[in-house]
């Protein structure tokens, strides 16, 4: 039978949802609510309704009783030939590709958001689709029932759902860390937890607005990243130094202050303390 969605009272705020165990993180919702930031109107409850009106015509077909590879032909057919969903070849870097509505108006995305409607629409269906941080390229697995000593089915969600054999997946592997690396399946094909796919599409978002000088959404996007790892001394590092750019220095400080006491001994404990004296330096000028 389909995988029961989540029930009881749904988190209405990103932090409140970090705020919950991983397995109660509900995704889609988290990607609606990274959405809200750039459109605060939006409806969140009516986006997840659209994930449930596009699975609904499978319903009918039971496929938790078919194979991996029966799964991921309908699954592949239904969201990217009835669907019309595609990767963005021709604009990557579109803020748009990385934005729950945006991706579900358009039907544009690129792999990390695509793997998420693949997999929520695929859930709704008694299909237990799973995200993998794969490096560079965001991938979907199935998993074969019963089979556990057998790697699992891995699907491009970027390319039409098209299912890659070891020899494609270890390109792709070779092609993000070099040509000596060898494939690991357990590894490098191991199932994203919910706080992890969340932070990585919140991760592109920031690099994105980085890459286009918008350092008021780095910052939000950075901030959000918190969330869901407060502890993180590298992203906090990186909002102290956008909340510099934007002339929050005692934000700056707090965060760089923070990332000294979490990782005093770390590569970059030096370039913190020359930003930190800097800053320090600037508030003196402004008084």
């Amino acid at each position: 039978m389909p995988t029961p969605l989540p029930s009881g009272p749904a988190a209405t705020s990103l932090s409140e949802l970090a705020s919950l165990p991983d397995a109660q993180i509900d995704v889609a919702l988290g990607a609606a609510l990274i959405a809200k930031d750039v459109y605060p109107s939006l409806d969140c409850g009516a986006l997840l309704a659209k994930l449930d009106e596009m699975a609904s015509p499978l319903f009918s077909l039971r496929l938790e009783e078919k194979s991996t590879t029966e799964q991921a032909r309908v699954l592949g057919a239904h969201v990217y030939g009835t669907l019309a969903f595609r990767g963005n070849e021709a604009d990557y870097y579109d803020p748009k590709n990385s934005l729950l509505s945006d991706v579900l108006e358009r039907k544009l995305g690129i792999p990390i958001t695509l793997a998420i409607v693949y997999c929520e629409i695929a859930r709704r269906v008694g299909v237990p689709a799973r995200g993998v941080a794969f490096p560079g390229h965001f991938l979907v697995r199935l998993d074969r029932p019963g089979r556990t000593t057998e790697p699992p089915l891995a699907i491009d969600p970027f390319f039409d759902g098209r299912v890659l054999d070891d020899e494609a997946i270890e390109r792709l592997l070779r092609r993000a860390l070099g040509p000596e690396e060898t494939l690991a399946p357990i590894e490098h094909l191991a199932p994203a937890s919910a706080r992890a796919v969340l932070v990585r599409v919140l991760t592109n978002l920031k690099a994105i607005y980085l890459t286009r000088g918008d350092h008021a959404r780095a910052h939000l996007a950075t901030d959000r990243i918190l969330l869901f790892s407060p502890n993180a001394p590298a992203v906090l590092r990186e909002r102290g130094a956008l909340a510099a750019r934007l002339g929050a220095h005692e934000s700056a400080k707090a965060d760089l202050q923070r990332a000294l006491e979490l990782d005093p001994d770390g590569t970059d404990a030096r370039a913190i303390r020359a930003q930190l004296a800097a800053l320090s330096r600037k508030s003196r000028s402004l008084n």
